[in-house]
């Protein structure tokens, strides 16, 4: 799944405010939430905060609180249709200090090729329920399917609200893991995956290295050229409002336009 990584105007950099619990997309995946330990009824989904590092305290903080406005401008359809979807919002700790995963599609792609996303896709029969656990198992059977990466060294600690993306119809679940124990990735798939790659936080938040992305069609978003990749669309906006919202973020250009073809 990377359908509607071009779509922009999904974030309400302003307020930080809107709806209310009853909104359609929740907070977070509905039934997921709980206490800082909670299981979800199998042995291998469970979502705990506890033993986190002390910087990810913020984003913690704001996966308990957040309203789905804050993040996303369009609410999952109120018939509960739409394409169910998730990806892992994955934070490790490098060299250069945490950092989060992603991955590099393919240039030979048909849709967004080169485009640099979250691990993730649509949901499976075999993940279970979509209102429970299903956004859980989707998230990290995808990032292994796609990066190689082991389940078994991600600890899930939360999800954010549900994120809709009308010009494909995907209702995401973003799930958030602490890559507690780190493992070998790389592109699985070359076919579909260009490469995989880590980003420190000090870079996404680095002044320098944000922008305003400029689709072709005149729609404007946010946007990082870091690891030699201009991140946009979907993932960029995730990690836009991230950064807002746990106090990362540091004052930034936003009149600073970046074309799609950046390199050229």
């Amino acid at each position: 799944m990377r359908a509607g990584e071009e779509t922009y105007g999904m974030y309400d950099r302003t307020t930080g405010e809107a709806g209310t619990d009853t909104e359609q997309g929740g907070r977070g995946v509905q039934g997921v939430r709980g206490g800082p330990d909670t299981p979800f009824g199998a042995p291998d989904v469970l979502v705990s905060a506890e033993g986190l590092p002390r910087w990810l305290d913020p984003v913690v903080r704001f996966a308990q609180a957040a309203r789905p406005r804050q993040l996303n401008a369009f609410l999952p359809p109120s018939d509960g249709g739409g394409r169910q979807a998730a990806v892992l919002i994955l934070f490790g700790e490098g060299r250069a200090g945490p950092e989060l995963l992603l991955m590099e599609r393919a240039g030979s792609l048909r849709s967004h090729a080169g485009q640099p996303a979250f691990p993730g896709g649509a949901l499976d029969p075999g993940d279970g329920d979509p209102a429970t656990t299903g956004p859980l198992r989707a998230a990290l059977r995808e990032a292994q399917e796609e990066t190689g990466l082991d389940p078994a060294g991600v600890q899930l600690f939360g999800t954010l609200p549900r994120l809709y993306i009308p010009v494909s119809g995907f209702v995401v679940a973003p799930v958030l893991g602490w890559w507690r124990e780190p493992t070998p990735v790389g592109a699985v798939d070359p076919a579909e995956t260009a490469r995989v790659f880590t980003v420190p936080v000090a870079d996404l938040t680095d002044p320098a290295n944000r922008g305003t992305a400029v689709h072709p069609r005149g729609h404007l978003g946010p946007a990082f050229t870091v690891e030699g990749a201009l991140v946009w669309g979907f993932t960029a906006g995730v990690i836009d409002r991230l950064l807002h919202f746990a106090g990362w973020e540091r004052p930034w250009d936003q009149d600073r336009r970046l074309p799609l073809d950046w390199h050229a």
